[in-house]
This record gives structure tokens, sequence and C-alpha cells, in this order.
């Protein structure tokens, strides 16, 4: 039977309303009945929402990610969060507390007896306080995730932290270098005259964002508080095109150039030690080059090997070598397709030698295995090197992404404050991140200054490589201009390093000796000696001599295309070249480029 009375509304959970505005603000006020309470607390963080995707619609992320690793943003950010935790938190406790006290109003009647008491039991109040709880975990995690980006970055970009977990600078007027942490014999320590007055510090202009931009990236070994720059790549990057290269100037290096300026008046024209000893050699010379004790070593590289290529680098990024373990590591490891096994009985290790073998195939390291991957030498040469430094360089930038750095955001931002300084501007963030998401890594172009085609080397006491300057300054201006695939097949041909005699079956002269000439041009060390030719008449001959096919393919292979003939293998221990051509009539006409 009706009774003619309407049911009481049903009882709203404060708990439940404290959850929901937990989840966005407003909803624990509609929940509970309170709608235009409800639009007041929703007013705001919609607005703020709608500004955020209209930015995140119109920005590539790249340029967000940029953006917000400004310091100013990050300290805002830093203060947005505290005071979105505060308007949270008034969001919460007021839609519990409205729940409570429409609950209580219900409960009273029409309010004859006065106004409603709200009387929450044990447990809502437990609710309420797990939902606060929550919410601030949630705030404070940010935070801390803001906090540990703004010293990361702090540590990163500021060449002159002191703060960072890293190795003193090089003492000016120290004595006596760190010992070395190869098992061979450094060279001798230049001799310089005495210390003059001091080079004033002097502004690098920054970026335009269109001309070619260099960077130095440098891989430091400070073990026993050294600090030898032992990889020295820079990285060329063509803003309108895309395109990149990587040049590797060996740590061996000697007799590098010095550029015009005061530095001059110190080293001479050259730089007599080897190229790694350089930055501890002008931090402690304040009449060579500009800067601070901490930041003279870095200007002398980017001057001394923008001399050396033709280029003005103006950046540099540094990895210390035990930082880079820690930053693989973080990351959980490198996957590196390694092309020639390396096996290496002297590798240092903390003082001692051991035996290093890495198989090749596509392996997954660690980041110590990564670093003995980069810097093993004993059995291999300088080109290799390179080229493996480069392979791994490319390929963490390939494997780096956001569901593998943050899990691990904690050990990775202690390693990269170890590990990387740079004086990248900041405010360059956006436009690096665009210009890095253009670049196609399949079609970087490599090269490795080594010997034979890039200089010369002498092998006792001490190694050395002499640098041969025109042959590398021409290989730097035409980076970019010669054909991708020609270059690959010259750095190839370069690592494999083949010895070749050039003879002419048709005896015109000065055939042979251009023939030799464009062969070197090729990256074989090529001549053509006073001798008679194996055979005459029009067809050419390519004969391998004492095994070296197996050491040099993709060399004979080449050679074969070129002059369209068969090569056939020989042994005859007289005979101290891996290759001896003979061109005949129907050989093509090869001429190297003139070398600018």
């Amino acid at each position: 039977m009706h009774s003619g009375q309407e049911a009481p509304p049903r009882a709203r959970s404060a708990f439940a309303a404290a959850f929901l505005s937990l989840l966005f603000p407003g909803l624990g006020q509609a929940y509970a009945g309170a709608h235009h309470r409800a639009l007041l607390f929703a007013a705001l963080p919609l607005l703020l929402l709608s500004l955020g995707a209209g930015l995140a619609l119109r920005l590539p992320l790249t340029d967000l990610v940029a953006f917000a690793s400004q310091e100013q943003v990050l300290a805002s950010i830093f203060v947005l969060n505290l005071l979105a935790l505060a308007y949270r938190l008034v969001a919460v406790v007021d839609a519990y507390r409205v729940a409570a006290f429409l609950n209580a109003v219900m409960g009273g009647g029409d309010g004859r007896l006065g106004r409603p008491r709200i009387r929450p039991g044990p447990l809502s109040i437990a609710g309420l306080l797990a939902v606060v709880l929550v919410l601030g975990a949630g705030h404070v995690a940010l935070a801390r995730l803001d906090l540990i980006a703004i010293r990361t970055l702090d540590c990163i970009f500021d060449p002159e932290a002191t703060d960072c977990a890293r190795p003193a600078s090089p003492t000016p007027g120290a004595s006596g270098s760190p010992a070395p942490t190869d098992a061979e014999p450094t060279d001798p320590a230049v001799s310089l005259p005495p210390e003059g007055s001091a080079v004033p510090d002097a502004t690098t202009p920054p970026w335009d964002g269109t001309e070619r931009l260099n960077i130095l990236l440098i891989g430091a070994d400070e073990q026993g508080g050294g600090h030898n720059t032992d990889t020295l790549i820079t990285v060329s990057i063509d803003p309108v095109t895309g395109q990149v290269a990587m040049f590797t100037l060996p740590r061996d290096a000697v007799n590098v150039p010095i550029p015009d300026g005061p530095a001059r008046r110190v080293y001479g024209s050259v730089y007599e030690g080897k190229i790694n000893s350089l930055f501890v050699s002008a931090s402690r010379r304040a009449d060579a080059f500009p800067g601070t004790a901490r930041t003279r070593g870095y200007n002398a590289l980017k001057a001394t090997l923008g001399n050396l290529y033709g280029l003005d680098i103006k950046y540099y990024v540094e990895v210390n070598f035990e930082g880079f373990k820690a930053t693989v590591d973080a990351l959980g490891g490198v996957t590196i397709n390694v092309q020639v096994p390396v096996v290496d009985d002297n590798y240092p290790d903390e003082g001692r030698l051991r035996r290093v073998y890495i198989p090749s195939g596509v392996q997954h390291m660690t980041g110590a295995e990564a670093l003995i991957y980069a810097r093993s030498r004993h059995t291999s040469d300088d080109f290799d090197r390179g080229q493996r430094q480069q392979r791994v360089l490319l390929s963490l930038r390939e494997q780096i992404d956001v569901g593998t750095v943050l899990p691990r955001i904690d050990q990775l931002a202690a390693a990269l404050q170890q590990a990387i300084r740079t004086d990248l501007p900041r405010e360059l963030l956006p436009n690096l991140l665009g210009l890095a998401e253009r670049i196609d890594t399949r079609d970087i172009r490599t090269y490795v200054f080594a010997p034979p085609r890039y200089g010369s080397e002498e092998l006792e006491p001490i190694y050395k490589l002499f640098p041969d300057v025109p042959a590398i300054r021409a290989a730097v201006e035409d980076a970019f201009t010669v054909d991708a695939e020609f270059e690959s097949l010259r750095e190839a041909l370069a690592g494999e390093a083949a010895s070749a005699w050039v003879l002419d079956a048709t005896e015109t002269e000065g055939r042979a000796a251009t023939v030799a000439a464009y062969l070197e041009y090729l990256g074989l060390t090529a001549s053509a000696p006073s001798r008679p030719p194996e055979t005459s008449g029009a067809a050419s001959r390519i004969v391998v001599y004492n095994g070296a096919e197996a050491r040099i393919p993709r060399t004979v292979a080449a050679l074969e295309e070129v002059f369209d003939v068969q090569a056939t293998m020989a042994n005859d221990a007289a005979v101290g070249v891996d290759v001896v051509l003979t061109i005949g009539r129907q050989a093509p006409e090869l001429t190297p480029p003139p070398r600018g």
C-alpha cells in the first residue's frame, strides 16, 4: 500500500567521495550531490588539462622534453607540484566533509534539533587518511623525480660543478702524470717554456641552428686521478640535409697541428705528445688556451681538433669510462652486432693483464663488457678500435627508450651525474633533440683517421701515429659530398690495409704511377716499382700472394670489379706485398681526384 511519502535519499559514503576526488577534483562533490561545488573544484584542473593537451598536440615530443628540461621550467614544475598537492588535498577533504555533512543532514530530520553534527567513524577516518597518503605519495614521487632531474642536469650541463662525484681537475703546476692504465710505456713529457701571462677567457658564439654543427665526444680514462682522453670522436651534423659524419682521431696521434694564437708560443706549431695527453697539459697552462682549470683542457681539444679538421667545434660531451660502465648497466646493457671477433691477451684491468675474447655476432653486453669491446687494442689496429667505439655509441642511441629508462631512473641518474659533462647550452636542447629525430643512424658516415690511409706509424720505442693532415682535411671537407656507398667501401679497404705493386704491361710512362695513386685513394698502400711486368698485352692480371686473400677479401673483390678480371693466388716469399696488379691495354683509365 502506498504511504504517500517519498523514500528518503540514500546516504553517500564519505570515503567514496574522498576517493573520487583523489581521481579528479570535483568528482567526490558531484557524487555527494553538491554539483555547483563540484564544478568549482573541477574548473581549474580542466582548464589546465586543456591547455596542456593543446600544447602536447601542437608541439613534438622532443620539444616538450627539451622545454621541460630547462632549469627555470624544472623549478616551476616543483612549485606547481606543491600547489597541485595542496589543491587536491583541499578537494579530497572537502568532498569527504560534504558527503559526511549531507549524511548528517539526512539523519537529523528537518533540522529543528539544531545544526547537524558530523560524527565520522574510525573506519571512515582511516579511509580518508589512506586517500591522503596515496595522494601525497604520488606528489612526493613527482617532486623527487623533479629534484633528481634538476641535480642530474646541473651536473651534466655545468662544467664548473664541484659536487657531482667527479675526479678533481689537474692541478696547475703539479709535477708528473698519473700512472698509465695501459700496459705499455707512455711518451716522454713534452718540453715546454716557462708559463707566461694567462690567456683572457673568450665566449664562443652559440650555434645558430642552420650552420654545420660540430660536437666533440670525449671518452676519458680517469683511473688513478688522471684524465687521458682516449676516445676523441667529432660528430658533424648538417641541419639542412640531416647528414651526419663521425671523425675519430686515435689517441696515439702525435704532431697534431696547434692552432694559431697563444698556444703556439707554448707548444710550437705541433703538439709533440700523444693527443690523449693534451687535456692535462693544457689544463696546467693558463697561457695556452682560454678557460678555467676545469674547462681549459676541453677548450684545447676543441680548438686543436677543429684546426686539424678545418671545422668550428663549438661544444663537447665527455663520458668517463667508469661512468660509462654504470650508465650502460643502468640501461640494462647494450646489444651490439660484433662484426669482427675481439681477442686480447693483454687487456689491462685494475693493474693486471687478462685475456679477453668477444665472439662475432649479436652480443648483449654489460657496461664492463661494452667498455672492453670499445677499448681493446693489443691485437687490433686503431682503425678497428675506432669503428668499435662508434658502433657502441650508435647501438646505445638506437636502444634507449622511455620504457627502459623509467624503471631504472635512480641508478641511471647517479651514473649520469658521474659520467657525463658538457658545455652544450640547455636552451639549444629543443633544436638538438629535433635534429636528432631527423637523423637516420643507418646513413651516418664514419671515418677513422688511422694508417696507412691517413698517416704513418712508428712502433718503437713506443707506438706513435703521425697523421697525414692534408688527407684528413680533404676527407672532412668531402664527407657530405662523396657517395656514401663508395666512401663506405674506401673505409673498409683502408681497414684491411692491403699493399700492392702496380706494373704496366703497356710500358706507358706514368700510367702505373697514376693507377697506384688511385689505389692509394681507395685505401690501399700502393706503389709502381721499376720492375718488368709479369705479362704483356691487352689483358690485366691480379695476383694475390702468400695467403693474403684471407685477410683482404674486400680488397680482392674490389680490384676484381674495377679491373674486370679474376684474381689468382700464388706463393713467393720474395714478393713483399699482398697484391701485384699488372695493367694491360684494356684496363680503365683511373685517376684519383685532386687533394684539396
